[in-house]
């Protein structure tokens, strides 16, 4: 899957399962939503966005579209198992499945996406682990709906904004501070008495505080890249991008 559509990862993936992160380059959208823009609620033109997604399931060589949500920065995991595609998106910011050709989907634009995937390949899921949604347990539900034991998960932590560029106040750091004392370390203090806060790291610690260790990725930055990466606090206005993870 060598296109610039698709970011290149290593991720080694149990047989039958596969991933991919779309960049925002190689689609219809016009600016300031260029180009492959696949978020919906953005302001872009839906056609469109519809054609967008249509060339990312033609790429992928997905059976059906993937199972789009209207994320909202919470904790809700859709079980994509418990009923069968609906004609509007499930409210929810993290999906898992045990079905094959169903794609758990989750779009970001600095958020960080985090996939995974038992060892065996039966289970996957992906969430969508803002500051808020990572604060409030997003990665540990979504853990806890795959029903499979910490230790025989994969994950992989897709592009996100870097702590150079992510700015936060107080009231960020007293979130994850409060039941973690720890979590102070991936805060630094600037000139400007707010914070630099580490999301990648932020989440590799309640990764391994549930017991993943497995992890890999989260070693782009959306801010920084342009050329590839929408970013909302980098641009204000602009599309989204999505990663995905489906059992063929």
């Amino acid at each position: 899957m060598s296109d610039p559509a698709l970011l290149q990862f290593e991720w080694n993936l149990p047989h039958g399962v596969r991933a991919a992160f779309t960049t925002r380059l190689g689609g219809v959208s016009r600016a300031p939503w260029d180009s492959l823009n696949l978020g919906i609620h953005v302001g872009d033109e839906p056609a469109a966005v519809a054609a967008n997604r249509g060339r990312l399931r033609h790429l992928l060589r997905l059976q059906t579209d993937p199972a789009w949500l209207n994320q909202v920065h919470g904790t809700n995991v859709a079980d994509l198992d418990a009923s069968p595609p609906a004609s509007t998106p499930v409210t929810a910011d993290a999906a898992v499945t045990r079905d094959s050709g169903r794609a758990c989907v989750i779009m970001v634009a600095d958020c960080l996406p985090v996939l995974f995937a038992s060892r065996d390949g039966r289970r996957i899921g992906a969430a969508h682990a803002g500051w808020r949604g990572l604060a409030a347990g997003v990665l540990e539900d979504t853990v806890a709906a795959l029903g499979v034991p910490a230790g025989e998960l994969t994950a992989w932590l897709g592009p996100a904004i870097s702590q150079r560029h992510f700015e936060v106040g107080a009231e960020v750091r007293d979130a994850f501070t409060h039941h973690d004392a720890g979590a102070t370390a991936h805060f630094t203090p600037n000139s400007r008495g707010r914070f630099q806060a580490d999301l990648v790291a932020l989440a590799r610690r309640r990764l391994a505080a549930l017991g993943v260790s497995d992890t890999h990725g989260g070693t782009w930055c959306t801010f920084a890249e342009r050329e590839r990466f929408f970013s909302h606090r980098r641009d204000g206005r602009g599309g989204r991008m999505a990663a995905l993870i489906w059992r063929e």
